[in-house]
């Protein structure tokens, strides 16, 4: 496992670096290697399947402007994570109406499914989309995108104990729906 994980690092800094220089196929590679996690990440955040395509989208091309400015300092996973968790925020906020909205008509969806003890990965989206917004990214980034709280507390610029304490708030609040 750990073999895989050091050949993925050195493929991706081999195509970081033809990327950063021009290179649309290296690119291409650092796309089909990352498209998922930051898919799935964004759908977390946006509950929304054409607005998850949408950004995901002008994440990578926004990934391609800025490549010759990844300085390596990070991982580029962590590097295209943090801009992708920043163009969704920049997004929700943006679009605060339809979500305040869409949360209402989960809250009166999810009523008669609180009662039921088995959760699938559907009824999870929908308790997740509940959440705060600060409180749902973390909960996102932790869980289900496996970061630690260290790393969340730099992407999202917050205290490591305020990612603590909202991870196990969300916790609370989602078992308290169920």
């Amino acid at each position: 496992m750990k073999r895989f994980f050091r050949e993925r690092t050195l493929s991706d800094s081999n195509d970081i670096e033809l990327a950063a220089n021009g290179d649309k196929h290296a690119f291409k590679r650092l796309y089909e290697r990352h498209v998922r996690g930051v898919y799935g990440m964004v759908f977390r955040l946006t509950a929304d399947r054409s607005l998850a395509d949408d950004l995901v989208q002008e994440i990578f091309v926004q990934a391609w402007r800025s490549l010759p400015k990844f300085d390596g300092r990070a991982k580029f996973s962590t590097w295209l994570f943090s801009l992708a968790n920043n163009v969704g925020i920049t997004e929700m906020r943006k679009q605060s109406r339809w979500f305040k909205r869409n949360e209402r008509a989960v809250e009166y969806n999810t009523q008669d499914e609180a009662d039921s003890s088995d959760i699938d990965l559907g009824e999870l989206d929908k308790l997740i989309i509940r959440l705060p917004e600060q409180t749902r990214q973390v909960f996102v980034l932790h869980a289900l995108q496996d970061y630690s709280h260290q790393q969340i507390a730099d992407m999202l610029h917050i205290a490591e104990g305020t990612s603590k304490s909202q991870f196990f708030r969300a916790k609370k609040m989602m078992q308290e729906w169920l």
